[in-house]
């Protein structure tokens, strides 16, 4: 029996309810604002040692009901049963993440994210990649930039692209956000399907393999008003919406639950304790 997911809890929980519910450009520009700044980005529950299920059924009572957060299998699956319920065109893709790498460096293919038809042109949607998780859809053209409600954004290329079915073998799409001058990639990608069988291999991979950063460092982040805030392991990270950041220190566990509690609304009992 297929599992109706409450849609009317999802938008209380993004707190978007007045959003209407056409699969439009301006829907999806909603929805994927408000989602980034309701639900953080987290990988609590890996630390602690949870399985992490992609099941729309766990996914809903623990990211809408129970008020938590989540890492981009996740975050884009919920999605994903968002915007389908809604009657929106959408298929899962597969990506690699490439914030703070190299392009020589490999990184494993183990990041979803979402493209969405609307109107004969082809939009991105990705809530589930941390602190540059744009807050917009981001339209799939090259070389363009694009304003969004925080970093601008665009798309380029790597090889000679002429799009999924005429690439050459090793062309590559880029997609990069805008840090003061600067443009940093955040995902590599070709548009290749990531159908459920990938999502739960890669999944598994990411939540329990021991080379995993998922398994080794604590993850937290969520768009705030114009701007961000992160946390990596005891260091909390405040960026404006000029790209000035300020980066605290936290010095004991009580005070990492706080923070956790009253800057990101995740909750944990006090006696907590997150290996890493």
């Amino acid at each position: 029996m297929s599992h109706t997911l409450d849609l009317d809890a999802y938008f209380r929980r993004i707190q978007s309810v007045g959003t209407a519910r056409v699969p439009t450009l301006n829907t999806l520009n909603q929805i994927v604002a408000a989602h980034v700044q309701a639900i953080p980005f987290e990988n609590l529950d890996i630390l602690l040692g949870r399985p992490i299920s992609l099941e729309i059924e766990d996914l809903e009572t623990k990211l809408v009901h129970n008020n938590r957060g989540g890492y981009c299998f996740e975050q884009n699956t919920l999605l994903l049963h968002v915007l389908r319920a809604i009657g929106f065109d959408v298929t899962p893709i597969s990506g690699r993440v490439r914030i703070g790498r190299e392009r020589e460096d490999s990184a494993p293919r183990t990041h979803l994210f979402l493209r969405v038809e609307i109107n004969g042109e082809t939009w991105l949607a990705d809530v589930g990649v941390g602190a540059l998780s744009p807050t917009s859809a981001i339209r799939l053209c090259l070389d363009t930039p694009q304003k969004t409600p925080h970093e601008p954004r665009r798309i380029v290329a790597q090889g000679d692209w002429n799009g999924f079915d005429l690439r050459a073998p090793d062309a590559v799409l880029f997609h990069q956000a805008k840090l003061g001058e600067h443009w940093s990639d955040v995902c590599e990608f070709t548009l290749e399907p990531m159908p459920t069988i990938d999502r739960i291999g890669a999944n598994w991979y990411t939540s329990t393999h021991h080379d995993s950063h998922f398994r080794n460092r604590l993850v937290v982040a969520k768009a705030e008003g114009s701007g961000r805030i992160s946390l990596l392991n005891s260091e909390l990270k405040t960026r404006d919406a000029s790209g000035q950041s300020q980066t605290q220190t936290l010095e004991s566990k009580s005070e990492l639950l706080r923070v956790l509690r009253q800057r990101f609304q995740l909750h944990f009992a006090s006696d907590t304790v997150f290996p890493v």
